[in-house]
């Protein structure tokens, strides 16, 4: 063989082993920008679903989480508390939760819940996004008698009872949102998804 004439074999040979190490240059620079477009692990937090377990919320408790930005409240209702549900009818603006966007279909009931026991809701008021407090107290003085317990807003003085039904005469338009939620098991609500 002269030195003119070309070893067709370590061409050959050379070709593959630039073609693999130019791949593998291509993937090793585009794995970072594919990885940067993939939301962060906060950002999933935040709008995924969140799981609570329940065996820490005490009767006439209230926990609140955050969900995709918001609060939401979590609130262990006594017997005598979803007893006093069922005297506001005349009260409430809507006692039958009959605007759908207000919770899911699972909710629309008395309780606007799937269990009794559980109230789950968006904690901001539906008039201007005010947050409400939480008043389980019975008669205070500040609420009047007929205050059977519920949520409070104390931005413009709209007032939800302890299923989140707004009372007539306020300035909230409508319920408290029910996000859409399901159990996990006896004791974990998983809340994002239904």
């Amino acid at each position: 063989m002269t030195a003119c004439e070309i070893d067709k074999s370590k061409r050959g040979l050379l070709t593959t082993a630039a073609t693999i190490a130019g791949g593998a240059a291509v993937v090793a620079t585009a794995v970072p920008f594919i990885r940067a477009m993939y939301p962060s692990e906060r950002t999933k937090v935040a709008g995924g679903a969140v799981e609570v377990n329940l065996e820490k919320v005490e009767q006439e408790k209230q926990v609140t989480i955050k969900w995709r930005g918001r609060p939401v409240w979590i609130l262990h209702r006594t017997q005598q508390m979803l007893t006093n549900l069922e005297q506001l009818d005349s009260q409430l603006r809507d006692p039958s939760s009959e605007v759908d966007s207000q919770q899911p279909p699972y909710a629309q009931n008395l309780w606007r819940s799937i269990k009794p026991d559980y109230f789950v809701c968006v904690g901001l008021c539906t008039h201007l996004g005010c947050v409400p407090h939480y008043r389980p107290d019975i008669r205070p003085e500040d609420l009047g008698s007929g205050w059977l317990g519920g949520y409070f807003c104390p931005c413009h003085g709209s007032r939800f009872d302890l299923a989140g039904r707004v009372y007539k005469g306020v300035p909230a338009p409508t319920n408290l949102v029910i996000p859409p939620y399901h159990y996990a098991g006896d004791n974990n609500i998983t809340i994002g998804t239904d």
